[in-house]
């Protein structure tokens, strides 16, 4: 039988995998603390266990984690990541400086297939989803392997690919990394972002309570299909039901992420349609200027259209905020990623 990698088990599964070898339930939590709270590799480092039983967990499992190959350091100290998977393939996740914390920006997928026409992950196609061990892999190195990781406060499933098509194992990982057994992070410092997968947002409400950041772009569904294809299956009026219906607790918000590309989606007329859209609807507005990227047929508008556009919302007693992009300099932007980006040049990296 072939050996698994524990890190692609729950709590639950790990119990009845070790039930098999006559083991009492708690020992399963005793792992996973050792996996994620100590960041160990090996079952050998898992020394509250006795070595009998260290090596039949040997025989039946293996501890596998995505391997650093690349970080990047922008000017404004924003960090991207290059992590290299089992298959050789390539994903890459970002941190971004706070006042006195750093936010993880971490992928579900190898690719996307959502085909966003703003997104640089978009060119890239799609190869295949991630295992729920490479999406939690990629917080056990950051958090083990770099300086930063003490002080990650927060983590957004922002990175490359859509959360909700990889939804499975998305899932699995989010609760890991809000177990009290796992990253213990708090639901409150989890934020899923997603282009408009209509029926599972309606899935993520009924399953587990995070923060929900949508992919919005447009005030009607001709801009929005032109920019996203995702509209033709799932139209503004669909996506917004959706939003009006998730459970967001207490006294948050849900976040639309709007990127302002000039000349397609950044006049005060489309600024007014989308308050006229979003009426009702509990919110705040990320407001984001496009970030360009060789081939790309967009430009971003300039910083008095991005103002006048945010005025316009403001008055109309919305939170709209203008998000700093963070290391342009090194594609690790919003839309920028592209594990393709970085597979060169490796003896350059400064890990």
């Amino acid at each position: 039988m072939d050996r698994i990698n524990i890190l692609d088990l729950s709590l639950e599964e790990i119990e009845a995998l070790i039930a098999r070898l006559g083991k009492e339930r708690y020992r399963a939590r005793q792992i996973m603390k050792w996996l994620y709270s100590g960041g160990v590799q090996s079952f050998e480092e898992m020394t509250t266990l006795s070595r009998k039983f260290r090596n039949q967990m040997e025989e039946l499992a293996f501890i596998g984690l995505p391997q650093i190959e690349k970080v990047q350091v922008s000017n404004d100290g924003t960090k991207k990541i290059l992590f290299r998977l089992e298959d050789d393939l390539f994903i890459e996740s970002v941190l971004i400086p706070g006042k006195n914390h750093w936010t993880a920006c971490i992928s579900t997928q190898v690719g996307c297939r959502m085909g966003c026409r703003f997104c640089l992950t978009a060119r890239q196609g799609f190869r295949r989803n991630l295992k729920p061990s490479e999406i939690t892999g990629q917080m056990t190195k950051i958090l083990f392997s770099l300086p930063e990781g003490p002080n990650v406060r927060s983590i957004v499933l922002m990175g490359m690919g859509e959360p909700l098509a990889n939804y499975k194992n998305t899932l699995k990982a989010i609760g890991i990394l809000t177990s009290d057994y796992g990253f213990g992070f708090s639901n409150r410092k989890i934020t899923l972002s997603t282009s408009g997968v209509v029926p599972m947002i309606q899935q993520l409400g009924r399953d587990i309570c995070i923060n929900l950041a949508v992919s919005l772009n447009a005030p009607d569904n001709a801009i929005r299909n032109q920019l996203m294809p995702v509209n033709r299956k799932y139209p503004v009026e669909d996506l917004l039901k959706a939003c009006r219906d998730y459970p967001m607790p207490g006294r948050r918000m849900l976040t639309f992420e709007y990127i302002l590309i000039d000349g397609i989606n950044a006049t005060p007329a489309h600024a007014e349609r989308l308050c006229r859209l979003l009426k009702g609807i509990r919110c705040k507005l990320n407001l984001i200027r496009f970030n360009e990227f060789p081939g790309s047929p967009f430009q971003s508008p300039s910083e008095d259209t991005v103002l006048a556009f945010q005025q316009i919302l403001v008055k109309n007693h919305y939170t709209a905020i203008i998000r700093a992009s963070r290391g342009r300099d090194i594609l690790a932007a919003c839309g920028q990623l592209s594990g393709k980006a970085l597979e060169e040049n490796l003896s350059k990296c400064s890990v």
